[in-house]
């Protein structure tokens, strides 16, 4: 995941090298930052989804959903072939095509889990190698915005006298500079994930244990966080560096009960049913903390790396599954970041699932 602006940044960098301006220039910009429109089909897809039958909600949570179908390979290709159709302009098509496709990879490498393939394949996926807070990512893209910004102001009349010197200096070099900013930023996005390949193999080799690429998380800059299950009752904890290895590890309950619930493993199959049966499935390795209270059994479900990380692009969501004993009905809430929980809708999950269990 990486923030609108550096997008936008990228957008104009590309047109930029490729000598793009006015309208062209702009339809390179609004494209490096279109995915990232989908929040308003999104807010349309919570505003209906409670009305929706639970089947339904999760095929229009793959279309309308936050960083779903607008960010898949189907619709980078959909709009590159319309912007094509509508004007047979093919370095334009070339260059939106580059923007598009260039906020694809950026988040796909940052840290938030995508589905690519969609609709062929309902998936996620992620390469998770760069920190969403990377200096590189969100620092170099400023330099085109500024060149813009400076372009636009004096072509309007304005900041006369100011910047000449840095004007110039563009002027004289913009084909240099333009490349070498796109060969950093291009080799970095390239490296990065390889990088992580070997920090994975060598945690795997330490460890004795698979340890899976697509869940190490980039958790601070130059550090992954990764787990694996060490045994059937505990998963194993790793925060790694490229510097240092493995720097520090602990060891998470998968189950823990707290007072007398004799059914414990139970209710905690239930809840992992029905979770599995929703969207968007932001939990890769499920921890289950079980109690009950006066007829009613609580099973709150987290992922195991919540605890050791400070800040979270994609996971930081906290269910609470609340059962009762007599009827086996239930309740279902979530907090996501720390935020107040809400409580969800009933289509959120499959409920006859819960009676094929019991």
């Amino acid at each position: 995941m990486v923030n609108t602006i550096s997008h936008l940044g990228v957008g104009l960098l590309i047109a930029l090298a490729l000598g793009f301006k006015g309208k062209k220039r702009w339809t390179i910009a609004f494209l490096s930052i279109l995915p990232d429109l989908d929040f308003i089909p999104h807010m349309i897809f919570f505003a209906i989804s409670g009305s929706l039958s639970h089947a339904a909600r999760n095929q229009l949570f793959y279309i309308l959903g936050h960083r779903e179908f607008m960010h898949s390979l189907l619709f980078i290709f959909l709009v590159t072939l319309i912007l094509w159709l509508r004007t047979k302009d093919r370095l334009l098509t070339a260059g939106g095509f580059a923007a598009l496709i260039a906020h694809f990879y950026m988040d796909y490498v940052t840290s938030w889990k995508m589905r690519p393939l969609y609709p062929f394949s309902t998936d996620s996926s992620i390469l998770g190698a760069i920190y969403f807070f990377d200096p590189l990512l969100n620092l170099l893209p400023l330099l085109p915005l500024f060149i813009v910004l400076v372009d636009e102001m004096k072509n309007r009349g304005k900041w006369d006298g100011k910047f000449n010197g840095f004007c110039a200096y563009v002027r004289r070099n913009d084909d240099k500079l333009y490349a070498a900013l796109i060969f950093v930023l291009t080799l970095w996005l390239a490296i990065a994930p390889i990088a992580k390949v070997l920090v994975v193999q060598h945690i795997s080799e330490a460890e004795g244990a698979e340890i899976s690429y697509q869940n190490s998380y980039p958790a601070s800059f130059g550090s992954f966080l990764s787990a694996y299950s060490f045994n059937d009752t505990h998963y194993r904890i790793l925060e790694t560096t490229y510097w240092g290895g493995i720097e520090r590890s602990a060891f998470v309950e998968k189950i823990s009960v707290s007072g007398d619930v004799p059914d414990a493993s139970l209710y905690a199959a239930k809840t992992g049913k029905l979770y599995y049966s929703g969207v968007p499935q932001d939990i890769d390795y499920p921890v289950y903390n079980v109690s009950e209270n006066n007829g009613s059994v609580t099973v709150v479900l987290n992922d195991a790396r919540n605890p050791y990380v400070r800040y979270w692009a994609y996971f930081e969501t906290v269910y609470r599954f609340v059962f009762d004993e007599e009827n086996g009905e239930y309740e279902v809430y979530a907090s996501v970041h720390g935020e107040e929980e809400d409580r969800l809708a009933d289509n959120w999950f499959e409920r006859e699932i819960v009676k094929l269990i019991s």
